[in-house]
């Protein structure tokens, strides 16, 4: 049986929804709601039950505190050890990312899969084209101020990573002790989005945006995470492509990372001009 984790989330729904009608395969949430919906919890480790489980998918738990987001890992980890299961895929984040504040739990992570007994398979996934989209959409006034300086970045459109994680977790023994690192094969740059949703780039200062993304609602860690992402990308630490594991992987091209950031950026722009926006 494979067993998915965190089918609630962006990633997650995209691999539950292709695997939807197949018996062999089990969704984990937190609020179980139909067929083949299991409860999965790592805030709740005691609760975890992976008896049966041949392979899991253990999609990264989620933004959060160090601690916490390792926590959760050791708890899925553990359970995985304790009740049996043979192979476990993890999806992590691109290497190339280790500059990132949201890196450490993932290479953590990594770390404790290579010091267990499970076999293992890493998928280390590059940043969304659709996060992109939410980063540096244009605002009212048609231009695009995200802090982006003159750098690039090699985003990957979420549904190829659902697509081989899908692949890959269906036949993990091809994939045992290896590293998958899958970034888009097109760096993008502001001019590059601006272009895509006729618009103009004019970036502005890591400040600005510090000040932009902390509303009295965000939680402690998301400003300093997200410009951290931005000032990565500036400094082109995250702008190398792919050298063919993505595509190998699909067996096929990969989607356009640039018309995926353009239909996320449109989305975005509408919402924040719509009544919730203001």
């Amino acid at each position: 049986m494979l067993l998915i984790t965190g089918t609630s989330g962006g990633l997650g729904s995209l691999i539950a929804g292709r695997l939807t009608d197949r018996p062999d395969v089990r969704f984990g949430t937190r609020a179980p709601d139909g067929p083949g919906r299991v409860r999965v919890d790592f805030d709740a480790p005691d609760s975890l039950d992976f008896t049966g489980v041949d392979t899991l998918l253990l999609i990264s738990a989620g933004y959060g505190e160090d601690d916490q987001v390792i926590a959760r890992h050791e708890a899925a980890v553990s359970a995985a050890e304790r009740d049996g299961v043979r192979h476990v895929v993890y999806t992590s984040l691109t290497g190339a990312g280790d500059h990132l504040p949201y890196a450490l739990p993932h290479r953590w992570t990594e770390r404790r899969l290579r010091g267990s007994g499970l076999a293992w398979t890493v998928l280390r996934n590059g940043l969304y084209a659709e996060l992109l989209g939410g980063l540096a959409a244009p605002g009212p006034d048609g231009v695009i101020t995200a802090p982006l300086g003159g750098g690039r970045l090699a985003a990957v459109a979420r549904e190829d990573l659902a697509d081989v994680a899908v692949r890959v977790a269906l036949a993990p023994d091809a994939h045992a002790g290896q590293v998958h690192e899958l970034v888009g094969d097109r760096p993008l740059g502001g001019t590059d989005l601006a272009a895509a949703v006729g618009a103009r780039y004019a970036p502005g200062s890591l400040a600005e945006a510090r000040t932009a993304l902390s509303g009295p609602d965000a939680a402690s860690f998301r400003p300093p995470m997200l410009v951290t992402t931005y000032s990565a990308i500036a400094a082109g630490f995250l702008d190398s492509p792919d050298t063919g594991t993505l595509r190998r992987l699909l067996g096929r091209p990969p989607r356009q990372a640039l018309e995926v950031y353009a239909r996320t950026a449109t989305a975005s722009g509408r919402a924040a001009s719509g009544p919730a926006g203001g």
